[in-house]
C-alpha cells in the first residue's frame, strides 16, 4: 500500500495527540494489519520530514520506538518492515480480538443502568445540592489539609481513618439505633464497594442471594458480576415478601434488603418481616446486608426516629449494615460506611484490606470533624420540612395530571416517589417522550428483574424545586397524552 494511503489521517485536525505519537501509531497499525508487508522499505528520516512538513527529529521518534519494539529493522541499507510471527495480520490496536467477544460473560449479563441525569429535577437519589453548605464544608476541608502529612497524602488507613469510624458509630448510634463500636465500622469508597465486597467475602461463586424485586439495578450487578445467582423476591407494601417455601426451595447465602425506605417502591420493611429475615438467615447460616438507602428523611412521622436498623435487634446477628453520606452531602463524595459484627470484624476487616486500597483521607478527616460538630444533624433538620414540601407539591401535581388512574407509591421517607402507570402507557417510551420535553425520570421497569415486572415512573424530588414541579409534571402530562394519540403499545 502506498505510504501516502497509510499516513492520510496525520494531519487530522480532530486528533490532540503530539504528530510524532502519531505518525508511530498510524506506522504501526498499518505493520500489525498488514498494509506495509514484511521488508517493506521506509522513506528516509529527511525525506519522511520533507514530504509531510514536519522536523526530521520527529520521524527520528518514531522510528526508533518502531525499532525499539521490534516492529522495523535497520541497517546500512535504510529501514524496513520486519517480518513478525504468523497471525499478527489484523491485530491493528484499534480493533478487538477476532471472532472474540470483548468482555466476560458476567460483564455481558450485567443489566443496563440508565445514564447520568443527576443534575435534573426529577432525577431519584439525588438530595439538593444547591442547599448544601459548602461554606460549612470548605472549612473543614480546609482545616483538614492544613493538618495534611505524608500519611494522609498516602493510602488511607486500613478500615478508614480512626476519627471517622468513631464519629460514624456515634451518629448511627444516635440516627439509627445502630449497635457497634469504631472497630465494627469499615469506611470504603462508596455504596458500591460495599455491596462488591459483601459479594466477594461472604459468597462463593453460584451461591443464591435473594434480591428484592424490583431491586436496585447497582445492588443485582454487584452480586452478578460477583458471580452469585439472584433469586427475585417480591416486595409489597411491607418489603421484601418470601413466598412459602422459598427459604427451602432456594436457601440463600445472602439476603439484601432496604428495609428503611425500599428503593424503588418505597415500602418500609414491617418489624415482623425483619425478625423473619433474621431468624431465617441465622438457622441457615447466611448473611444479611441491610442498605440503609434513604433513612435518613422521615416524612411519615417528622421529627420521629424512623424504624430503628435490623442490625441493631440483635446487634450479634449476622448482619452487615452499610449506608453512605450521599443524601446528607453530594454523590460524587464517594465515602461509605459498612458495620460488621464485632465477631466478624477481624475476619472481615482482613479481607477488606486484602481488597480495596483506602483513599481520600482528608476528605474522611472533614467528614469526622463535620458529623462531630453537629452541623450535618442541623443540615438534616433544614432540609426535612424543605424535601416534605416538595413531596407534596409532587402529590398534588401528579393527582391533578394523571387523576386516579395512576397510583402514587411510597413516600414515607426518602427522596422519590412512584407512579405506577396503566399498561397502555408503557414506562420506557413515556421516559423517551418525557426526556424530548425537557423532563428527565426513571422507568420502573428498569428496577425488576424481569423488565415486563412493573411499569411507572421513579420521581426524584430532590432537586425539584416546588415552583418548578407542576409545569415539569405538566410536561409529563403532554407526553403520556402525544404517547395516547400515537396509540403506543407495549413493546413497541
Amino acid at each position: 500500500m502506498p505510504l501516502a494511503l497509510v499516513l492520510a489521517a496525520l494531519d487530522d485536525p480532530a486528533a490532540s495527540e503530539a504528530r510524532q505519537l502519531r505518525l508511530y501509531k498510524l506506522l504501526k497499525a498499518a505493520i500489525l494489519d498488514g498494509r506495509l508487508a514484511p521488508g517493506t522499505r521506509l522513506p528516509g528520516t529527511r525525506q519522511l520530514a520533507a514530504d509531510w512538513g514536519m522536523a526530521r527529529n520527529c520521524v527520528l521518534f518514531a522510528y526508533q520506538l518502531l525499532l525499539a519494539e521490534g516492529f522495523v529493522e535497520a541497517d546500512r541499507g535504510g529501514t524496513r518492515v520486519a517480518i513478525l510471527p504468523l497471525g499478527t495480520a489484523g491485530l491493528s490496536p484499534q480493533h478487538g480480538p477476532a471472532g472474540a467477544d470483548m468482555l466476560s460473560r458476567r460483564a455481558r449479563q450485567l443489566p443496563a443502568i440508565t445514564r447520568s441525569e443527576s443534575l435534573l429535577p426529577f432525577a431519584p437519589g439525588v438530595p439538593d445540592l444547591n442547599a448544601f453548605p459548602w461554606g460549612t464544608w470548605a472549612r473543614f476541608l480546609h482545616r483538614a489539609w492544613n493538618e495534611v502529612t505524608a500519611r494522609q497524602l498516602a493510602y488511607a488507613e486500613p478500615g478508614g481513618e480512626p476519627e471517622l469510624r468513631q464519629a460514624v458509630a456515634a451518629f448511627l448510634s444516635a440516627r439509627r439505633g445502630v449497635a457497634c463500636t469504631p472497630e465494627q465500622v469499615f469506611i470504603v469508597a462508596g455504596g458500591q464497594v460495599a455491596l462488591d465486597a459483601c459479594a466477594r467475602l461472604l459468597a462463593d461463586n453460584g451461591d443464591t442471594v435473594w434480591l428484592e424485586n424490583p431491586c436496585y439495578p447497582a445492588a443485582r450487578n454487584a452480586m452478578l458480576a460477583a458471580g452469585l445467582k439472584p433469586v427475585p423476591v417480591e416486595v409489597d407494601r411491607d418489603g421484601m415478601a418470601p413466598a412459602p417455601g422459598l427459604w427451602q426451595a432456594a436457601p440463600p447465602r445472602l439476603v439484601y434488603v432496604t428495609p428503611s425506605h425500599q428503593y424503588p417502591l418505597g415500602s418500609v420493611l414491617s418489624l415482623e418481616r425483619r425478625l423473619a429475615l433474621l431468624a431465617g438467615v441465622q438457622a441457615g447460616g447466611g448473611w444479611l446486608i441491610e442498605d440503609d438507602y434513604d433513612s435518613d428523611y422521615n416524612h411519615a412521622q417528622p421529627g420521629a426516629r424512623p424504624l430503628p436498623a435490623i442490625q441493631g435487634l440483635r446487634p450479634d446477628a449476622p448482619v452487615i449494615y452499610v449506608g453512605t453520606f450521599s443524601k446528607l452531602l453530594y454523590p460524587g463524595l464517594r465515602i461509605a460506611y459498612m458495620v460488621v459484627p464485632r465477631w466478624a470484624a477481624a475476619e472481615l476487616g482482613e479481607g477488606i484490606r486484602k481488597l480495596y486500597r483506602g483513599g481520600q483521607a482528608v476528605e474522611q478527616r472533614a467528614l469526622a470533624r463535620l458529623l462531630e460538630s453537629g452541623q450535618l444533624t442541623r443540615h438534616l433538620r433544614r432540609m426535612g420540612p424543605v424535601y416534605r414540601e416538595r413531596q407534596a407539591v409532587l402529590r398534588e401535581a401528579l393527582a391533578a395530571r394523571f387523576g386516579e388512574r395512576c397510583e402514587i407509591l411510597g413516600g414515607q421517607a426518602g427522596l422519590h416517589l412512584v407512579l405506577q402507570l396503566p399498561a397502555h402507557l408503557p414506562d420506557r417510551a413515556l421516559v423517551s417522550a418525557a426526556r424530548e420535553l425537557g423532563v428527565t425520570a426513571r422507568p420502573l421497569s428498569l428496577y425488576y428483574a424481569d423488565a415486563t415486572g412493573g411499569n411507572g415512573l421513579v420521581l426524584g424530588y430532590g432537586m425539584a424545586e416546588s415552583a418548578r414541579i407542576p409545569e415539569l409534571v405538566d410536561r409529563l402530562g403532554l407526553a403520556s397524552e402525544s404517547l395516547e394519540k400515537t396509540g403506543h403499545q407495549p413493546g413497541h
